[in-house]
């Protein structure tokens, strides 16, 4: 890791991003309780956290309403609902997954509570990103992208895709461990890539890790000790399969006097808590650092534990074949 004593220091660039009910959505189709969501809110900005990703912007046309909680669709009424004129430092994202809404759903920036929209999106479908980006960009919104599935790319096309997002207005751009499968060593090679050509463009560079090997949180302090400024977390690594960076480390990590400890242990305590004993499932187990090992996406290991298996040796044979 690079010049580790800087780590140790305040630096006013980090942003925290929340992404416990957009990623721990997809672990129960984004039925959280009011009182949960509500909670979170108040938590973060407890905790000095910067933004809070409340869930996807998806098209009502394409996914039933009635199969889903209302965090699926976050309708600028219902996160009004919760947070009101918002007037705090913490501010509101939501994700545009590219095929999966329009950029109608967006409203302009002057008329709702969202402050930064992510757009998600695979190395084939830049062309599309890039138009959701100058389409939020021109209704007011900040911006970021997330390039997903990246322990799959090819270098040559990932500086084709950072060529074209340094050309664009986004103002973030994502390193995106989608299966769990990246080590810290690659990481920071990763790392250098994004944040040399970011830097060229005056963009930010972030990172969203997911835990598969246990190294979520490893990678997103390599990310941030080799220059990378937004830091996704959600609370108790909730989100899908092995989940992500524990909101609880990396806030215990960063020696910023702006981040609280304290009420994110509250909420895990309170409402984390709450929902494993309703049997909500996620988090580090054998089938999730199956696939990360072999770089796979883990649906077959969600449907594993979906399924309450529990033959791991079968699971094994299974991916091994696939890979």
């Amino acid at each position: 890791m690079k010049e580790i004593s800087k780590l140790m220091a305040y630096r006013p660039g980090v942003k925290v991003i929340d992404a416990t009910l957009r990623d721990g959505g997809l672990v129960n189709n984004f039925y959280f309780s009011d009182e949960f969501v509500k909670a979170l809110y108040l938590t973060n900005i407890k905790a000095g956290v910067d933004y809070m990703e409340f869930g996807y912007k998806a098209s009502k046309e394409m996914f039933d309403v009635n199969k889903f909680g209302k965090w699926k669709f976050c309708n600028d009424e219902d996160i009004r609902a919760v947070v009101g004129d918002n007037e705090t430092d913490l501010k509101i994202a939501v994700m545009a997954d590219i095929g999966r809404c329009e950029k109608s759903d967006f409203i302009k920036k002057s008329e709702s509570p969202i402050d930064l929209v992510r757009v998600a999106t695979y190395l084939n479908t830049m062309p599309a990103a890039i138009d959701m980006i100058e389409d939020a960009h021109n209704k007011g919104y900040e911006t970021s992208c997330n390039i997903m599935a990246i322990s799959n790319a090819q270098e040559g096309n990932v500086k084709v895709a950072l060529d074209l997002l340094c050309d664009s207005p986004v103002d973030c751009i994502y390193i995106v461990d989608s299966y769990g499968s990246i080590f810290p060593e690659q990481m920071a090679r990763l790392c250098d890539l994004y944040c040399e050509a970011a830097a060229k463009a005056g963009k930010k560079v972030g990172i969203h890790a997911h835990n598969n090997q246990q190294l979520a949180f490893a990678n997103t302090i390599e990310a941030v000790g080799d220059g990378v400024d937004w830091l996704d977390a959600t609370y108790a690594s909730l989100g899908r399969g092995a989940g992500n960076c524990a909101m609880e480390l990396l806030l215990g990590f960063l020696k910023n006097p702006k981040y609280n400890v304290y009420p994110t242990i509250q909420f895990i305590d309170q409402h984390i808590n709450k929902l494993r004993k309703d049997g909500v499932v996620w988090g580090y187990d054998i089938q999730y650092m199956l696939t990360g090992l072999l770089n796979q996406h883990p649906r077959s290991a969600i449907a594993f534990t979906q399924e309450g298996r529990s033959d791991y040796t079968n699971f094994y044979q299974e991916v091994v074949a696939l890979d």
